[in-house]
Formats: structure tokens, sequence, C-alpha cells
């Protein structure tokens, strides 16, 4: 197993009642409640990362799709290459 290190956060009262309930709800310590809620945030950020690489990678392609296709198709009606 990993080895785990102790950290101290702050964080409301109303937060920690609420982080309780749900830990209970899934029989969950804090500390395993606190690591998979991590876990899910950095995985939802890596992917939304991910996501928008490749949501620009798509339009700078289409720019260069576009390009090719109007190059193609001026070819195509000038007779010329």
């Amino acid at each position: 197993m990993t080895e785990l290190r102790r950290v101290m956060i702050s964080i409301p009262d109303q937060m920690l009642e609420e982080i309780d309930s749900f830990a209970a709800t899934e029989k969950l310590s804090r500390s395993q409640f606190f690591r998979d809620a991590m876990g899910n945030y950095i995985e939802n950020c890596k992917h939304q990362a991910f996501v928008e690489s490749m949501r620009k990678g798509y339009e700078e392609m289409a720019v260069i799709n576009l390009t090719l296709a109007e190059e193609g198709l001026y070819e195509e009606m000038t007779g010329r290459e």
C-alpha cells in the first residue's frame, strides 16, 4: 500500500458536518472520504485538461482541413495543381 502522510486542513463547520454525513452514509472514514474526493477531483481536472487539448487540436485541424479542401476545390475548378 502507498505510504500515507498526515496533513492538516481547515474547512467550515457546516462543510465538515456534510462530509461526516456523506462518509457515514458510504461507510467511509473521514480520511478515506477525503482521499476519494481528492482523487476524483484530480482525475476530473486531468480529464478536463485532456478535453480542452482535444478541442484545441480539432479547432486547429479544422483550419488546416478547410485550407486543404479549398485548395483542392480551386485545383479542381481551374485544372491547376
